[in-house]
């Protein structure tokens, strides 16, 4: 691997409803789960940045109906930091975390270098919002908002950010792989849904993706990586598992073939729980496929 990396952790759990009464998500630990697992080793990145880990609320925080909004908030601002330093540095910055939340600091961080696209891979939509939910009933899950948040739907906590304004990314610029719900709200982005996927294959869906981003021409792109677009067959240690969805292999080779154009600037990878695998059966299996289908990177310039 290329010293063009550059690895950072946001060990979070904030966007995630409590599993259980008094417990909290395990999505915290997978940054250190896939660094154990050999993730540094593998990708060999120029530099590794740790980012602290946010306490977790149980109850609702002030003006807000989205659980632990004000800490997201103030954590996504540091990870955005960390982002757009990693990237002032020509490096691609590869982000552990954590759950889907992550995405908002991460697309902080690349937006403060322009106009950036985003492929999000996710076995739901994560398009809750105001529009389409009761928020009085309720605390809002940012993991499942990230979406809407993203695009500009939601309170202006999460939506509305430094310089960049709002919203992270257009509607146009978004491209979700991976949807297996039915009967919600479908997000007006270009989408691919895991049945498509199951249909027309890895090869025919990378050209599909890679030809609507030259039309779009977007040259800088986010990659989004919720690991619960995975089959439950294959990785159940996830929120939110369900099927049809990919394999490690199909995996590999679609982050490849995006990777591969160069158009992508960074990725995160979000919900891994390694509480719900405590024998770390699938950390290898992960952190094999993402350093496997990141080797271009090898013989590539990154964007800056």
């Amino acid at each position: 691997m290329a010293a063009a990396v550059e690895l950072i952790t946001a060990p979070w759990n904030l966007g995630l409803r409590p599993p259980a009464p008094g417990h909290e998500p395990g999505t915290w630990r997978a940054p250190q789960a896939l660094l154990s697992a050999g993730m540094e080793a593998r990708l060999r990145p120029a530099r590794v940045v740790e980012l602290d880990r946010p306490p977790y609320a149980f109850d609702a925080q002030p003006a807000t109906r989205i659980r632990n909004g004000v800490s997201i908030r103030e954590h996504a601002l540091r990870l955005g930091e960390a982002v757009q330093t990693a990237l002032a540095a020509s490096r691609f910055a590869v982000v552990l975390g954590g759950d889907c939340s992550i995405l908002l600091g991460c697309l902080l961080g690349a937006r403060r270098h322009g106009r950036c696209g985003l492929v999000h891979l996710d076995g739901h939509s994560d398009f809750r919002h105001p529009g389409n939910h009761d928020a009085g009933s309720t605390l809002g899950t940012a993991a499942g908002m990230d979406l809407a948040l993203a695009t500009g739907r939601g309170e202006l906590l999460l939506t509305h950010w430094p310089v960049v304004g709002r919203p992270l990314v257009a509607d146009e610029d978004v491209v979700q792989i991976g949807d297996r719900e039915e009967g919600e709200e479908t997000p007006p982005v270009t989408r691919f849904t895991a049945r498509e996927i199951a249909r027309t294959g890895i090869a025919d869906l990378s050209e599909r993706v890679i030809r609507h981003l030259e039309r779009r021409d977007l040259d800088r792109v986010w990659l989004h990586l919720d690991l619960d677009v995975l089959d439950e067959r294959v990785l159940p240690a996830v929120d939110s598992p369900g099927r049809p969805g990919l394999d490690f292999t199909q995996l590999t080779e679609l982050v490849s073939n995006l990777v591969g154009t160069g158009r992508v600037v960074g990725l995160d990878v979000a919900i891994y729980d390694p509480e719900l695998d405590p024998d770390g059966t699938y950390a290898a299996p992960i952190v094999d496929s993402l350093a496997s289908a990141l080797t271009p990177l090898a013989t590539m310039e990154t964007h800056a």
